[in-house]
C-alpha cells in the first residue's frame, strides 16, 4: 500500500503532482459536481418551481463541460511537454475549447430567454463548478500538510 500524499504512477510535474494525480482532482471535483448539482436543483424545484429547478441543472452541466474540457486541454497540453510521448492533435482539442464556449453562450442565452426562471438559479449552478474545485483543492492542500 502506498502513501496518500504519493503522487500517482505517471509524469511529476509542479509540486509533486502526476497527470494522473490531475485527473483524479478533476473528477473528483466533477462528482462532487454532480451531487451538489442534484442538491440545488433538488432545493430551487422546492423553492422556485422546475424552471428555477432545470436552470440551476443547466449552469451546473455548463460548469461540468467546462471542468472536463479544461481537463482534456490540459492532458493534451501536457502530452505536448512530454517528450516521450505521441501528443494528440492540438487542433482537434482547441476546436472543441472554442465549439464548447460558443454552445455554452447559445444554451446561457436560449435558458435565460425561453425558461423565465431566476437567474440566480443559473448563477448557483455556474458556481458549483468553483466550488466542487475548490473543494478538491483544499482536500489536496490537507494531504500535503499532514
Amino acid at each position: 500500500m502506498t502513501d496518500e500524499r504519493e503522487p500517482a504512477k505517471g509524469r511529476i510535474w509542479t509540486a509533486g503532482m502526476s497527470d494522473a494525480d490531475l485527473r483524479n482532482t478533476m473528477l473528483a471535483a466533477l462528482r462532487l459536481l454532480a451531487v451538489l448539482a442534484a442538491l440545488a436543483a433538488a432545493l430551487f424545484w422546492w423553492k422556485a418551481g422546475w424552471r428555477s429547478a432545470l436552470l440551476a441543472a443547466i449552469g451546473a452541466g455548463i460548469s461540468a463541460a467546462s471542468l472536463w474540457e479544461w481537463m482534456r486541454l490540459t492532458t493534451a497540453m501536457n502530452e505536448r511537454m512530454d517528450a516521450g510521448g505521441t501528443p494528440r492533435p492540438m487542433g482537434m482539442v482547441l476546436a472543441g475549447f472554442f465549439l464548447r464556449i460558443g454552445l455554452t453562450l447559445a444554451v446561457l442565452y436560449g435558458s435565460l430567454k425561453y425558461l423565465h426562471g431566476t437567474a440566480i438559479a443559473l448563477a448557483v449552478g455556474l458556481g458549483l463548478g468553483v466550488l466542487s474545485l475548490t473543494v478538491e483543492a483544499l482536500r489536496i492542500m490537507r494531504r500535503w500538510t499532514e
